[in-house]
């Protein structure tokens, strides 16, 4: 390929990748106020939110899952927001090899978080559970400090 075709090709993959980025809906909106309202209340307690959030669709029954890097030594708040399809929400933390990390929790309706300091610097994973309600738009973002 020369370099103009290379030059387009780039371009064109460019524009498909700007659009095939979804506008959020409202329920995802909905959902990322609640999260952020929560995840607000921890930055009283020195924590500072993430850049970025990740949303999606939810029925009880299922898990999300999202994998993050952490730091030992640093303390984190995972806060869930849903929108009002769901009663109650679970966020649980598992360590790279799936084990359950114990984790200080928080429920309460559409909003639940999890918070933790690892021991052990690298790859976690924190699930999302509905657990009563119907399907319903969840947002996660997290904190640390």
């Amino acid at each position: 390929m020369n370099f103009s075709k290379t030059i387009i090709f780039l371009a064109v993959a460019a524009v498909a990748l700007a659009t095939s980025r979804a506008a959020e809906t409202d329920g995802q909106v909905e959902a990322r106020k609640v999260a952020l309202d929560l995840a607000g209340a921890f930055s009283n307690e020195g924590f500072k939110i993430r850049d970025g959030h990740w949303a999606g669709e939810i029925k009880v029954g299922e898990q999300a899952f999202l994998a993050v890097n952490l730091y030992a030594g640093n303390q984190y708040w995972f806060s869930v927001g849903a929108n009002e399809g769901s009663k109650t929400f679970a966020v649980h933390v598992f360590d790279e090899t799936g084990k359950p990390v114990t984790t200080e929790n928080y429920e309460d309706a559409e909003k639940a978080a999890a918070g933790f300091s690892p021991t052990i610097s690298g790859q976690y994973f924190v699930s999302i559970e509905p657990s009563q309600g119907e399907g319903s738009t969840y947002c996660l973002v997290y904190s640390y400090k």
